[in-house]
């Protein structure tokens, strides 16, 4: 399944196709629409010209207004996709690095990972991005992209949240969610993540707890939904009161990416 859904680019980390799961009810999400990947300023120009030919035409980027202009995409000449994005500052820092303050070693920084999803479904700029997303879902029929920097805690949060609005199992929503531990150069990307932790926070943080910081693990995605059904009961019932979507708007979507 992983080598299916993986598109080998060098310079994106973390870019698949999250479609192609059965939904409840019947039915499977369409494959080759929904994308996901971290953010592009690796991209090489043999990846700029894959990404091209995937016909993405709506690219969701749930960074802030600081990591944006930090870590700009780099994008071919041939980019026309839109680019949708609420402002503001969608983490303080990536969820990584602001979970990383402090952490010396790995049950501390796994809690502060914790911590930090539990309040994602709640955080003023990321929640205006999802409403974004959300709505191109309904009104597009044409591939798109979500990332965010590492593309896998405020991605995978979003990702999770179609999902689960799509019908898709709760067993599969985790198991895509879990991909990110293998999907892509992991060890270049936790090496990434690194430096960054470290330049910021000091080397004294231990191995295994930057590999934490840097992976995912159930039981982070597990505290963003316990928020969303402690407060709502269910992402549709949280879609609907926090990020705006109308029934119609969810049938929109089930239309467009349920074959």
């Amino acid at each position: 399944m992983l080598a299916e859904r993986v598109l080998p680019l060098s310079g994106i980390h973390n870019f698949r196709d999250y479609g192609g799961y059965d939904v409840e009810g019947g039915g499977t999400l369409r494959s080759g629409v929904l994308w996901r990947s971290a953010h592009h300023e690796a991209a090489t120009d043999d990846d700029l010209a894959a990404f091209d030919a995937l016909g993405i035409e709506t690219v969701i980027d749930l960074r802030g207004d600081d990591e944006r202009e930090m870590h700009p995409c780099r994008r071919s000449g041939n980019f026309s996709a839109r680019v949708l994005f609420a402002g503001g500052q969608t983490a303080g820092l990536a969820p990584h690095l602001q979970a990383a303050g402090g952490a010396i070693d790995v049950e501390t920084a796994r809690a502060r990972m914790i911590d930090t999803y539990a309040g994602m479904p709640y955080r003023p700029a990321l929640v205006a991005t999802l409403r974004l997303y959300l709505s191109a879902l309904a009104e597009y029929d044409a591939p798109s992209l979500v990332h965010c920097v590492a593309g896998k805690d405020r991605t995978g949060f979003a990702v999770a949240v179609v999902h689960r609005l799509l019908g898709v199992h709760e067993d599969d929503v985790m198991q895509d969610y879990l991909l990110t531990n293998s999907a892509g150069k992991i060890d270049e990307r936790i090496a990434q993540g690194a430096a960054h932790i470290r330049a910021r926070y000091g080397a004294e943080i231990q191995e295994d707890a930057i590999r934490a910081l840097m992976s995912v693990n159930p039981a982070f995605l597990d505290a963003a939904l316990a928020t969303v059904r402690r407060d709502h009961g269910d992402v549709a019932s949280y879609a609907e009161a926090v990020l705006n979507l109308t029934p119609e708007m969810r049938e929109a979507m089930v239309d467009r990416l349920v074959v």
